[in-house]
């Protein structure tokens, strides 16, 4: 991306992500911060204050452990409740092999780092540990 200015930087991107917003190139979630990075050839903290800039406008808004969504749109529940009700969908059953980190990055769309906090937090809760061969077992699945 051409830049006149380093300090004006961020102003270009969420610009350049605000007119992609209002065409309906971006309808629901926006790229990660990391894929941001890679398509404008920035740093993570340009990245951090065009995202700032377009929350500050009401324009987009982040969801802890989600990522950024334009306003008013997506699923907001946290990644744990989403996982689960991917287990449930698929007929999961308690023995059954969990899914890779890989396969629940590409299926929501999220970070490995926010994957591995909600394997965390399942793990914390009892619903899935570590099983003989290296690979996660589901042990159990909450009621509901």
């Amino acid at each position: 991306m051409p830049q006149a200015s380093p300090r004006g930087t961020y102003l270009h991107i969420s610009e350049s992500l605000r007119q992609k917003i209002e065409k309906g190139k971006i309808s629901e979630a926006l790229p990660s911060e990391a894929d941001l990075m890679r398509t404008y050839g920035v740093g993570r903290s340009t990245i951090g204050r065009a995202l700032k800039a377009l929350k500050a406008d009401g324009v987009i808004e982040s969801v802890q452990g989600a990522g950024w969504y334009v306003a008013g749109t997506g699923d907001r529940r946290p990644l744990v409740e989403k996982v689960v009700e991917l287990l449930r969908e698929d007929g999961v059953q308690v023995g059954d092999a969990f899914p890779s980190e890989k396969e629940l990055c590409e299926r929501f769309g999220v970070s490995r780092t926010a994957v591995r906090s909600a394997i965390a937090q399942m793990e914390g809760r009892g619903l899935v540990a570590m099983g003989a061969n290296r690979r996660r077992q589901v042990r159990a699945l909450p009621a509901g």
